[in-house]
């Protein structure tokens, strides 16, 4: 019987800047072999000190122009963040990150900020973020795991979110079933599956957006190979819509 299990990882404390998130983890729960660990943009953000106060951000004219009734000085912070706006309706933003990814705000957000008055960023560069926790989770365990951060991202043509993997380190992100066979004996010519989207997935519906739960363990997968987040971006020449 194939299954699996998605852990949540309860009892963290508030997480700040310069914590040592993977011990912080480890005391927490057994971590094994081959296990997953998922864990929310926004932990490793302020960890990484991430974090702006819009105290000393000055919006520019564009920014003002793009607010709508939102605070022109977060926008401003969205811009600096934007490698390309991708669509824009005051007060939304749809932007082309530095990262290559495409999300709302270029992922800069105040909820759960540390503090009012200032606002999250991405992580500079989440799948050396991804690489780090996983080498320190080796040093405080003794344990080989993969590292996914995860993010909640919106979906063009489908309403809500989900979250997906900003940071992969430890597994392949992507399963490439080209050439395989299905049961009719069908070739297949374009399927690959999205493995480490699925994983950040089902670990988002035990952390919850509320419940301060920025970790979960995904155990009793096959996860193999090595690969990194940016394997998941949508290259500009296969992109349809840019």
């Amino acid at each position: 019987m194939k299954e699996f299990r998605v852990i949540a990882v309860e009892g963290l404390p508030e997480i700040r800047a310069g914590d040592d998130l993977a011990a912080l983890i480890a005391e927490r729960t057994e971590l094994e072999d081959g296990d997953a660990v998922v864990i929310a943009q926004k932990a490793v953000s302020k960890v990484e000190r991430r974090v702006v106060s819009l105290d000393g951000v000055e919006p520019s004219p564009r920014a003002r122009a793009l607010s709508g009734d939102r605070d022109p000085r977060q926008t401003e912070v969205i811009l600096q963040e934007t490698a390309r706006v991708v669509r824009s309706r005051p007060p939304l933003l749809i932007a082309q990150t530095h990262h290559g990814f495409i999300c709302a705000s270029a992922g800069v957000d105040a909820s759960n900020a540390p503090e009012v008055g200032s606002v999250v960023l991405l992580p500079a560069d989440p799948d050396a973020s991804a690489a780090r926790l996983r080498a320190r989770f080796a040093e405080v365990t003794g344990r080989e795991v993969a590292v996914l951060v995860s993010d909640s991202f919106g979906r063009a043509w489908r309403q809500g979110t989900t979250d997906i993997a900003i940071g992969v380190a430890g597994m392949s992100p992507l399963l490439d079933l080209h050439g395989e066979r299905d049961p009719a004996g069908y070739e297949l010519h374009a399927t690959t599956i999205a493995v480490a989207d699925e994983i950040t997935g089902a670990a988002q519906l035990v952390m919850g957006k509320l419940d301060r739960v920025p970790a979960a363990i995904v155990r009793g997968l096959n996860l193999t190979g090595e690969g990194s987040a940016q394997e998941l971006v949508m290259p500009p020449e296969r992109d349809l819509f840019r």
